[in-house]
């Protein structure tokens, strides 16, 4: 089954703005060549890196119109050995209406999801969830990250995971009263978990047509209705590895004064 990576591009960066470009390829880090030298390193080439390290074939952006600017910079993927493709949103209803654009390309697919401003430490990020997809048998495997205190668990989706048996028994999105302070940040699934979405989203569209102020949705949104239909949902735990959210106004700050230096 061919591994493909989706990366959401259909965000404001609103947190961060004003940007001179789109926030995906905001210059973070530098990239070696192969005579050595190096060149500037754009947030979400961390991401492609990652999908690679699983055997990902190529990778999907979906782009918000207006945000030319990432083609023109990655074309067709060269720079990075990999065949990218992009694919503009149609509604904006949130995350899982952004990655549905994919659907007629990725439903065979093993997908990874990933978001182009969180950049992870460590090139096992997807290869383990790939792994696991696998052995496991299951529909979704979830990258579960420690979460620091409740402000950062009311920022995020935190779940409820059964170190066990590895199953996610529960999903909260973004609660300031939550004691859990584990979170899903990155994702793999198999074409099981894709039409369930595409479905899910079909419904969800003809409720909107009789709500039109119905809220924003969240993968978390999806990820809670796949459980409670009995979709098979586990998770690896990265207990120890790092992260860093430049979408976010401090960690873009750490991010530009040199966190990154050994990460690469």
């Amino acid at each position: 089954m061919q591994i493909t990576g989706i990366v959401p591009a259909g965000g404001s960066a609103t947190r961060i703005s004003p940007l001179p470009c789109s926030k995906e390829i905001v210059p973070m880090g530098f990239r070696k060549l192969t005579d050595g030298s190096k060149k500037p390193k754009v947030v979400s080439h961390y991401l492609l890196e990652k999908y690679q390290a699983a055997e990902a074939t190529r990778t999907f952006f979906i782009l918000k119109p207006g945000k030319w600017d990432i083609p023109a910079y990655y074309g067709s993927g060269q720079m990075l050995d990999m065949p990218l493709a992009y694919l503009t949103m149609d509604l904006p209803y949130g995350v899982p209406y952004t990655l549905d654009q994919a659907y007629p390309f990725v439903k065979d697919d093993t997908v990874l999801l990933g978001f182009p401003d969180i950049i992870f430490k460590g090139d096992d990020i997807f290869k383990r969830k790939v792994t696991a997809l696998k052995s496991w048998k299951v529909d979704v495997v979830l990258g579960i990250f420690p979460v620091a205190d409740a402000a950062q668990a009311a920022k995020c989706d935190v779940v409820a995971w059964n170190e066990k048996e590895n199953t996610i028994d529960q999903i909260v999105i973004k609660s300031k009263n939550t004691p859990l302070r584990k979170s899903w940040l990155t994702a793999a699934w198999s074409p099981v978990f894709t039409e369930f979405m595409h479905a899910f989203l079909q419904k969800d569209l003809e409720e909107r047509k009789a709500n039109p102020q119905k809220p924003e949705l969240f993968m978390g949104h999806v990820l809670q209705a796949a459980l409670k239909e009995k979709l098979h949902i586990k998770g690896v735990f990265f207990k120890d590895a790092e992260y860093i959210d430049i979408g976010t106004p401090n960690d873009f700050i750490k991010a530009q004064q040199g966190h990154l230096t050994d990460w690469v």
